[in-house]
């Protein structure tokens, strides 16, 4: 809640970027990454710019190359970002981070109920997003058969 007294739990003004994790998100987060892949070389990148990359790009909403050059290189930060999303280490972190706050709150740890409206029950009755992509895609048209194409 959004009290004088709570309120500077969530001052970000100290640091670089406002999606930086402090030091005490850091603690929850670092275990939940992967070590670096065994053999070759060891990892040379700081992980934790590397999250804080992918967090400034969720928070601002910019393009991959516009990432600051104090964040890394861009083509780091989104292989990553792409081994992350293939080895589910992201779907693994927002999962553990998600039932860590609903346990510090007192919460059961996975949500018991659920609210669905008209809207969401219409979209599952069509089949959902794969038939939205489908229908939002534009045909491809076969030159080899038109009638113009030699």
């Amino acid at each position: 809640m959004w009290t004088k007294k709570n309120r500077p739990n969530y001052n970000r003004d100290y640091l670089r970027y406002p999606s930086d994790l402090t030091d005490e998100e850091w603690v929850f987060v670092e275990p939940l990454i992967p070590p670096a892949k065994r053999g070759g070389n060891k990892r040379s990148v700081n992980i934790r710019e590397i999250v804080n990359a992918m967090l400034y790009v969720l928070g601002t909403g910019c393009q991959w190359r516009s990432i600051p050059k104090d964040l890394g290189k861009r083509s780091t930060v989104f292989e990553y970002f792409q081994r992350w999303t293939d080895d589910r280490t992201l779907d693994r972190l927002h999962d553990t981070l998600y039932e860590r706050c609903r346990d510090l709150v007192g919460r059961d740890p996975s949500p018991t109920a659920a609210i669905i409206d008209s809207q969401s029950v219409k979209s599952a009755e069509k089949g959902g997003p794969r038939l939205t992509s489908q229908a939002m895609t534009p045909a491809r048209k076969s030159r080899a058969r038109n009638g113009i194409f030699l």
